[in-house]
């Protein structure tokens, strides 16, 4: 078992391993050559100049001021010194609130760490249990509940912090609830004009044999909406023509890659083989060989857009619908549309940038399917993945390697080598398993057919939160791999569920412990130094920059993770939610990365990132509810853990913290969650009201028209997408002529026809 010198040894490791990042990050964010690396947001705003353009030739590359280099962690406070509401006008109402969830940490854990350790430290320590037993143990474990004798009054301590922890945290949860709401209701009331606010996704329009899906849904919303509908969008299948762009695009960068390497050394033509990847086949001269290859290309665009544009099947059955008012969507959005619940469904519309347009193309009637196949698909990962999981785990045994290698017993039992070992590795090769999840995880998300990219975002989290609880939370504590686990827990009664998890919780503080070292404080300030992007913007700079927009594309802001950087937050509240009772000393190593990570986090959203959508904070109900799935998690894990200390009088009396718990975020879910997921008409009326004051002759169906225009049907990066005609797609006349002859009494006459129709049950 591990002890409190290996720890050591661990945190100075991670300590020098942050230090050397921040260390060379100070060195290489000032070197002008790096300024479009570390400080692309400014640039994709306007707002800063590149210092290669003036002065001497080797301070265009180099910085010769020597005093700057002094004051390498002057970032920190910079990064601090921006108030909130500037920081929401310059990055958006999702970046401030994501760095809020580092926050509430440190809300939530300084004070519960203070408390902790100057009431249940001294209770923990002052016994000599541990002392007069025959188990291993080691510093760490004289300060955890382990401590403390069977049937001891003293667990009465632990369980009034329980108590006094779980009302800390849901004070600071309501409060941050509440304040979060208000954030997102301003922000909503005070933002510019944007078009999904006005409009709405409509799915599932039925199939009709007399009109087209856009002369269908246009006839619909007339019908319905008569004062408020102005216009539509159908939704076509585009994503063949997307991955020709996107082909396009990147055999272009190859011919500029040759241009630019035979501008630069004409005495010779730079030659190709044609087979995979340039490793064999016929060679051929690479300049004539990409500009065919372009050539082909853009032919195929032409004759795919010439399909869509002419083949109905390319149409989907879904739509986006635009109206005179915000009051006119919130309305439409909110509603049953007709009196099959199955059909004509209705949502608020993402903003453009936000839609992730391949999955449109997914007809309706096959997502419940896609979404059951994803969920047997990601049992099957969670509870099979855990088998290199679990040989992680035996670098953390001595025993187990020496087992294994006997070879290695020597170079093992070495004092320094053993504290690495136990100290280091285990969260490090942990950390390298689960690289790779996040991606399979998007994948299944994708599959399951969510039409934005802030809905795969928050789908995917959720399920690396669970897969996080699962295999690192639990498949740490217990033994065996997590279908072992399965088949122990079904084999058990519910009670003693809590009882198993409970008993080897304070046995695993001191890998817990490692593992925030190299995931949080060595993995956070990596974060920082942005080492991929730097090499690549470089590469693409040599390679293939022509113009300054080439250098801007160079430039690779990034975003802010919500998938998989939010639950890595939330593993760390469960952590320190669980471990306050049971082992307080863990509490410190989990504010420094709170700290850490706020600190890196606000730098990155103010120099770096730049989000690729902006929801309004609509992710916090999802951050609340994994929180306090946490906080009831320890509660459950304490009274499983008291129940085998003989403490049968004060085990009872932690029922009732789950429920009330429980009670309490119903509350809040009450309160504060239909800010995220509904619009208030008021709100909208208020501000249709105000902008109809201001610009009495906006003309909203000009701003609405190609809004919600597939982006391959719009100018782009690649001159052959502006060649497209929207008009083919649109087919929006003012009014259209019904031509179903079996309905003879609408209420709305057609301007073109004069008929009246009837509208059917399908309506």
């Amino acid at each position: 078992m591990a002890s409190l010198n290996d720890i050591a040894v661990g945190a100075a490791i991670n300590i020098l391993s942050a230090f050397f990042f921040f260390l060379i990050f100070a060195i290489l964010r000032i070197q002008p050559v790096n300024d479009r690396v570390y400080f692309p947001k400014w640039y994709l705003k306007g707002l800063r100049n590149s210092p290669l353009r003036a002065g001497a030739f080797i301070s265009k590359f180099v910085n010769l001021d020597f005093r700057s280099y002094a004051k390498f962690l002057n970032w920190m406070p910079a990064a601090l010194k921006m108030p909130e509401p500037e920081l929401i006008e310059h990055a958006g109402l999702d970046s401030a609130v994501y760095l809020r969830i580092y926050l509430i940490g440190l809300k939530i854990f300084t004070p519960i760490a203070c408390l902790a350790f100057a009431i249940m430290v001294p209770v923990n320590w002052t016994n000599v249990t541990l002392e007069r037993s025959n188990f291993t143990y080691s510093n760490v474990d004289k300060l955890s509940i382990s401590n403390i004798p069977l049937g001891s009054h003293r667990f009465w301590t632990h369980l009034v912090m329980a108590y006094a922890f779980t009302f800390w945290t849901c004070y600071i949860l309501k409060r941050e609830y509440e304040t979060v709401a208000l954030m997102r209701l301003h922000f909503l009331a005070s933002e510019q004009r944007r078009p999904d606010q006005f409009t709405v996704l409509v799915r599932n329009v039925p199939p009709d044999p007399d009109e087209s899906v856009s002369e269908l849904v246009e006839h619909f919303f007339l019908v319905n909406h008569p004062d408020q509908y102005l216009t539509h969008q159908v939704v076509c299948n585009a994503n063949k023509l997307s991955s020709l762009v996107k082909e396009r695009k990147k055999v272009q960068n190859w011919l500029d890659f040759y241009q630019l390497r035979y501008l630069r050394n004409q005495s010779k033509r730079p030659i190709v083989k044609t087979g995979f990847l340039g490793l064999w086949g016929k060679k051929v001269d690479a300049i004539d060989f990409y500009t065919s290859e372009v050539e082909r290309i853009l032919n195929e665009i032409s004759f795919e857009r010439e399909r869509i544009s002419k083949n109905p099947k390319s149409i989907m059955p879904a739509a986006f619908v635009s109206f005179k008012s915000r009051w006119g969507a919130a309305v439409c959005s909110q509603t049953q549309q007709c009196r099959n619940p199955t059909l004509w469904l209705t949502e608020w519309a993402p903003e453009p940038r936000d839609i992730y347009w391949d999955n449109l193309a997914i007809p309706y009637v096959s997502l419940t399917i896609r979404r059951l196949i994803a969920a047997v698909a990601f049992f099957f990962l969670t509870f099979f993945f855990m088998i290199p999981i679990a040989f992680v785990q035996s670098l953390a045994n001595i025993e187990g390697i020496e087992k294994a290698a006997p070879f290695l017993k020597p170079i093992i039992e070495l004092k320094f080598i053993k504290s690495v070992i136990q100290g280091f590795l285990p969260g490090i090769a942990l950390k390298i398993f689960l690289i790779f999840l996040p991606s399979i995880l998007m994948f299944m998300s994708k599959f399951e057919g969510y039409s934005s990219i802030s809905s795969l975002e928050r789908r995917s989290a959720a399920r690396y939160y669970i897969f996080q609880f699962i295999n690192v939370f639990l498949g740490s504590i217990i033994t065996g791999t997590a279908f072992q686990q399965l088949d122990s827990f079904i084999h058990q009664s519910a009670n003693e569920i809590p009882k198993t998890i409970g008993v080897s919780i304070p046995m695993k503080a001191t890998f817990f412990i490692t593992y925030i070292m190299v995931d949080g404080w060595a993995g956070v300030a990596g974060e920082i130094l942005r080492l991929k992007p730097l090499i690549m913007y470089h590469l693409r700079n040599f390679f293939l920059v022509k113009t300054e927009k080439d250098r801007e594309e160079a430039m690779d802001p990034g975003s802010i993770e919500f998938n998989t950087g939010e639950p890595q937050i939330q593993l760390y509240f469960l952590l320190g939610l669980v471990y306050a009772v049971v082992t307080p000393f863990l509490l410190p190593f989990i504010i420094i990365f709170f700290a850490l990570a706020y600190i890196v986090y606000r730098h990155q959203i103010i120099n770096v990132y730049n989000q690729q959508y902006e929801s309004a904070a609509a992710f916090w109900p999802d951050v609340h509810g994994r929180i306090i799935t946490a906080l009831i998690v320890s509660q459950l894990l304490l009274m499983g853990l008291l129940s085998t200390k003989n403490a049968a009088q004060s085990t009872p009396l932690l029922i009732t913290l789950p429920v009330l718990t429980i009670w309490f975020h119903r509350f809040c879910q009450g309160r504060y969650e239909p800010a995220f997921v509904t619009h208030p008409l008021q709100e909208a009326m208020m501000k249709d009201t105000l902008e109809r004051v201001r610009e009495p002759n906006l003309n909203l169906k000009a701003f609405l028209q190609n809004a919600y225009v597939h982006p391959v049907f719009k100018g782009g990066d690649d001159g052959s997408e502006s060649e497209v005609s929207l008009e083919d797609l649109k087919e929006e006349p003012a009014m259209v002529p019904t031509k179903r002859q079996s309905r003879r009494n609408t209420p709305m006459p057609s301007k073109q026809s004069g008929s009246l129709t009837k509208v059917d049950d399908e309506y």
